[in-house]
């Protein structure tokens, strides 16, 4: 874990987590492209949006992988 001073002088907490992903189960449905979703919605009446910046980082984790993400400081 580091702290990372931000432009506006608060500081950010980074954590590595390399060694983590290298033994994580690597995604078989990656996202889909953003053009391909406009051909997608061409034509249609009705739209929806999602809000991607509250939602950020909010990911479900199983209770059993919590210690994973964990850390502590003295």
């Amino acid at each position: 874990m580091v702290l990372v001073k931000k432009k506006n002088g608060k500081l950010r907490m980074c954590i590595d987590y390399q060694k983590l992903n290298k033994n994580t189960q690597k995604d078989h449905f990656p996202l889909t492209f953003v053009n391909t979703i406009l051909e997608e919605v061409l034509g249609h009446e009705l739209y929806t949006f999602m809000d991607g910046y509250l939602g950020y980082n909010q990911i479900t984790i199983a209770p059993d992988n919590y210690h994973k993400t964990a850390f502590t400081t003295p």
